[in-house]
């Protein structure tokens, strides 16, 4: 397999998951403004949505979207529990925070990366991920991942996107289990191989 990303970006939480399985596989980072890969191939001709994560798999197949992809690369070594069964009410949840992190923290943090974004609009962004991080907060207390059966591909993308806040101009000290969480998956060994091979340790 191989992993296109950018360093620091979403595909950050792919990349962790592949290092939490175990699995054989290749990386290349890819420039996301003139959509050229590390080896100099034309991104687009990769993956046309032009965007990472973007995993190729053995078969010589596109798999895309960052949800899509880590429940594939869980579901690949379940051994590993990186997500719970599939039918049953825990992956529900899962899918659940994987949507959550994806459409309200995640989306929430687009205006502070696009040079066009008008005030309001980040404005409207920083409420709305404010409120989002308290939820996010509460669901925490008392537990050190977001399920209950250990860390999953969820934490790998909250970890991900909560990394970011320091670009957001949010300081996360507001939210004890937040940090707590942040510094518990951060001290991961597949996490700290992730981020060292993305030169972000």
């Amino acid at each position: 397999m191989k992993l296109y990303y950018k360093a620091g970006a979403c595909s950050l939480a792919s990349h962790i998951v592949l290092e939490e399985t175990g699995l054989p596989y290749e990386t290349e980072a890819v420039d996301l403004k003139t959509k050229v890969t590390a080896s100099g191939a034309d991104f687009m001709q990769i993956n046309a949505k032009g965007y990472v994560p973007a995993l190729v798999l053995d078969t010589g197949e596109l798999l895309t979207e960052g949800p899509a992809i880590l429940q594939y690369l869980a579901d690949r070594v379940p051994e590993k529990k990186l997500v719970p069964a599939d039918g049953t009410l825990e992956r529900y949840r899962l899918q659940s925070w994987l949507t959550f992190i994806g459409t309200e923290l995640h989306r929430s943090c687009t205006p502070f990366f696009s040079p066009a974004s008008g005030d309001a609009w980040k404005a409207a962004a920083m409420a709305n991920l404010e409120r989002r991080l308290d939820y996010t907060n509460g669901e925490l207390a008392g537990k050190a991942y977001l399920l209950c059966d250990g860390f999953s591909v969820a934490d790998a993308y909250l970890f991900t996107v909560l990394s970011w806040m320091p670009y957001v101009k949010i300081d996360l000290s507001r939210w004890s289990n937040l940090t707590a969480f942040q510094a518990r998956v951060a001290a991961r060994p597949a996490v700290q191989a992730a981020l060292k091979a993305e030169g972000l340790a």
